[in-house]
């Protein structure tokens, strides 16, 4: 029986690796509905060769220049195109879907996927932020949650379905980036550039970035939580710049299990999307050759040089809507080192301040969605205003 997918995020880093997984199995799976972003000219191609029912852009200014391309790429697409959140909400419940699959980055993400769950979908996701910031409300549904990244996908694997309280400890490993043996004076001089190169991973800019300042393991770490049912105590992250073992479990018995795999995003996702079946896999990028491994390193994080791995711990334990201000000021401060109006150390340091001015107006523990999006938007008013920003760039946010 044919599983019909909507897919969030589908000229994304994850969204064309799914679409690759559903070419290679066009008899398992169908889209039904894709929802993109701003590559227009990538969109108008998977509508051409996958032939959903409607689409969904960011924009109703690139509505113009896309019916302009699907004219020339897919003359026969006669479906629905529609606009911003209010589209991708729809996509979420469109008539006969069965998974929402989402590769969306930030709090975009966050209402489609509740609404898919409410509806009764499976939901696979490789969007964190659904569990930094809504993780509580998400957290009713698990049993038809998927993780798609790498590291919760290794856990995934390695946990068996054992009830949280065979769980002695959650290791979630990192690379540690493209600054992993800087010096702390070094990272002060970082450029744009440099931040961009991740040594193991083809990723989108905004998740990049994260890597360099390991933000985005911190957000692994809250996202953990929520998933597997463990504390913050027993999450520990662990540097492993060849980026071969994923992620694992240390159990209470004493025994643990570690799944690796090559630094190769396709498994991760044909595992979550064929799961609870484990079917073979002919990306020769995913199989990894043992015998050509000379060693593989682990070692702590340096919280120093990294401290956004600390705050996410903090924001954890003060509660999800901590939790949401720091993912909120974290997209705010990681798009204004990508338009060049901060620094990369700065990142950091408006993450701490942020969160320091939320605990000193009190702090909630289970916002409901308008709350957290509130909490979202003063975050990013915070960051501005910190940065130094004018008011005019504070009203264009």
């Amino acid at each position: 029986m044919t599983e019909a997918i909507a897919l969030l995020g589908s000229t994304g880093s994850i969204g064309t690796q799914v679409l690759d997984v559903v070419r290679r199995m066009p008899d398992r799976f169908q889209i039904k509905v894709l929802g993109a972003g701003k590559n227009l000219e990538r969109l108008a191609q998977q509508v051409a060769e996958f032939r959903p029912e409607a689409i969904a852009i960011q924009a109703e200014s690139d509505r113009p220049a896309l019916v302009s391309l699907l004219k020339a790429r897919a003359p026969e697409f006669q479906g629905e195109i529609l606009v911003g959140t209010e589209g991708l909400n729809a996509l979420a419940l469109w008539p006969g879907i069965d998974t929402l699959i989402v590769g969306l980055v930030g709090l975009i993400g966050l209402e489609p996927s509740l609404l898919a769950l409410k509806a009764g979908r499976k939901l696979l996701t490789a969007n964190k932020e659904t569990f930094v910031t809504g993780g509580h409300l998400v957290q009713p549904y698990l049993s038809q949650v998927v993780p798609i990244d790498s590291e919760h996908v290794a856990i995934h694997q390695c946990l068996k379905q054992e009830p949280p309280q065979a769980i002695s400890k959650l290791y979630l490993t990192a690379s540690g980036g493209p600054f992993r043996t800087h010096t702390r004076a070094q990272l002060n001089h970082v450029t744009l550039q440099e931040a961009l190169k991740h040594p193991n991973w083809v990723m989108g800019r905004k998740i990049t970035i994260d890597s360099a300042t390991m933000m985005n393991k911190g957000l692994e770490v809250i996202e953990a939580h929520w998933l597997f049912g463990v504390s913050y105590p027993q999450i520990q992250v662990i540097v492993h710049p060849e980026s071969i073992i994923h992620s694992g479990v240390a159990f209470q018995d004493g025994s643990i299990l570690m799944q690796l795999g090559a630094p190769d995003m396709h498994g991760p996702i044909q595992y979550a999307m064929t799961y609870p079946q484990r079917l073979p896999n002919q990306e020769a990028a995913v199989h990894l050759d043992l015998m050509s491994l000379s060693q593989l390193n682990l070692e702590p994080p340096d919280l120093d040089r990294f401290p956004c791995v600390r705050l996410a711990y903090e924001a954890g334990k003060l509660g999800s809507g901590a939790t949401c201000v720091l993912n909120g000021a974290d997209e705010m401060a990681v798009q204004l080192f990508l338009d060049g109006k901060i620094a990369f150390m700065d990142i950091a340091r408006l993450l701490e301040e942020t969160l320091i001015a939320y605990q000193k107006q009190g702090v909630a523990s289970h916002p409901d969605l308008n709350e957290i999006q509130a909490l979202d938007r003063w975050a990013r008013e915070s960051v501005c205003r910190l940065a130094g920003l004018t008011e005019s760039t504070l009203s264009a946010i």
